[in-house]
């Protein structure tokens, strides 16, 4: 029995479908070919080391589905053969995905045994070489040129699954909602319904469904990818940002709270899930019990990973909005964004790490992240260069005008209509949409509020959030 049932109406339908599903995922379709090995996930190894392969398609479904063991198979596979070119090029990914400059070093190693594998395989298969050619371009910053490489391994091989979930993740980290549903829904065209992979292809597509405002499909695709894939976490994920989109708290919470095994079950992803919970806790106006899932389930270790500190800085921003204390919570993220103010490979990171410095009053470490930003956005050649010109320098320059209470020097509404190119979700980026929002509220600037307000409208219904803004120019 499914951990979350969908509508009664679409039982009947998919009945078929899941037999298929179910069938496939229960065989052992690996076979070899003339290249190697194809594995569970349609991927086209040189290796024929079944153990090998096998720990590969581990740690595919680990990745696909957040599980915390991904790390652990994925060194499995790659000590029963060190030759595993896809091993190597999936760590790498891992790596770069992270977003710490200190996980580039291990990024670019994984890359260079890659290539070594390649020539000790001479040449290895198709597959292996393209997703060699995409790691090279995220390695070097180039994470729209890279997806674009992954884009073409579908092409020749629609079956191959993990293209398809790093180049979503990539496009993800870019804010390239438009990207990420072409690509998802280029894929699902392909895809044979009962291959494994097809429920965690459906809830990629949800996810963009809702991130490019079809919030109805959004939600019945990941209603679908959870009930053929019960692991689905995304997809879970995804029908979470849809009642958030359409101010569904209650349906919202009760969703999180009856998916929980699913999610708890998570990596540190289970954080994340948690921050959903949390915001709608927040919207109904109990913070208490937002403060106690602060505590026990978005921040219950102080890690240094970039998703886990954001959720955390731009929920306690959140309370501190509508006048909650947060008492000494800020300490630890201040901490870690005072070690992180000059590590700009995210520009979403570090505007995460100068929030958290703005509410720990320390301006001078907060100007370094600023300086931090616009040096890097002079040297930078990659993506997050362009990011940085186009709006994190600007963003950043002005949250620190403002805690200072000076005069900013950018136009608020304009700057909200950018604030998509810094990656992760609507959901997300609302932290400096809200904050834009306030300060346009606080100096009276009604049109400037107004504007802002229409751009978060074109997704999120209006909450509790807009009526205080809206009151205070009444």
């Amino acid at each position: 029995m499914p951990l979350i049932a969908i509508e009664g109406s679409l039982q009947p339908a998919l009945r078929p479908l899941r037999r298929i599903a179910r069938t496939n995922i229960a065989s052992d379709d690996r076979a070899p070919t003339e290249d190697g090995t194809t594995d569970r996930f349609g991927l086209r190894h040189s290796s024929t080391e079944a153990g090998a392969v096998a720990a590969f398609e581990a740690a595919v479904q680990g990745l696909a589905a957040h599980k915390p063991s991904t790390g652990a198979d994925l060194t499995r596979a790659l000590v029963s053969d060190p030759l595993l070119v896809a091993g190597h090029a999936l760590k790498g990914f891992a790596n770069l995905i992270l977003a710490r400059e200190e996980l580039l070093a291990p990024a670019r190693q994984a890359n260079a045994d890659a290539r070594s594998a390649l020539r000790t395989l001479a040449g290895g298969t198709a597959d292996e070489r393209m997703l060699l050619q995409a790691l090279g371009e995220a390695v070097e910053g180039r994470f729209a040129r890279a997806a674009m490489v992954l884009d073409q391994i579908l092409q020749r091989n629609p079956r191959a699954f993990l293209p398809a979930k790093i180049a979503h993740a990539l496009r993800f980290m870019l804010g390239d909602a438009p990207g990420m549903l072409a690509a998802s829904a280029r894929v699902l065209r392909r895809w044979p319904r009962g291959a494994p992979g097809y429920g965690f292809l459906l809830g990629c597509h949800a996810l963009a469904l809702e991130e490019t405002g079809d919030l109805d499909a959004a939600e019945r695709t990941g209603r679908l990818a959870v009930e053929l894939e019960p692991d689905d976490a995304w997809g879970l994920h995804a029908v979470s940002h849809v009642h958030e989109m359409q101010g569904r708290t209650r349906e919202g919470i009760a969703w999180l709270e009856a998916s929980r095994p699913v999610w708890t079950g998570c990596n540190n992803f289970s954080f994340h899930m948690a921050w959903h919970l949390a915001l709608f806790h927040l919207e109904s106006g109990d913070h208490d019990q937002v403060l106690a899932i602060y505590d026990t389930q978005v921040r219950p270790h102080p890690t240094d990973d970039f998703r886990d500190v954001a959720n955390a800085v731009s929920l306690l921003w959140r309370l501190e909005q509508e006048g909650v204390s947060v008492g000494a919570r800020w300490g630890e993220l201040g901490g870690i964004a005072m070690r992180r103010r000059r590590d700009t490979t995210l520009t979403f990171a570090s505007l995460h790490n100068l929030l958290a410095l703005i509410a720990m009053g320390r301006i001078d470490a907060a100007w370094e992240v600023v300086d931090a930003l616009a040096t890097s956005a002079a040297q930078a050649e990659g993506d997050q260069g362009q990011v940085m010109e186009a709006v994190g320098i600007e963003l950043a320059t002005t949250l620190l005008d403002l805690a200072l209470n000076r005069a900013p020097r950018s136009d608020f509404a304009s700057l909200a209509s950018r604030l998509a190119r810094l990656g992760g979700s609507h959901a997300q980026r609302d932290v400096f949409v809200r904050t834009l929002a306030e300060f346009a509220a606080n100096r009276g600037d009604s049109d400037a509020l107004q504007t802002i307000l229409g751009i978060r409208r074109r997704l999120k219904r209006d909450d509790r959030v807009v009526t205080l803004l809206e009151h205070r120019l009444a």
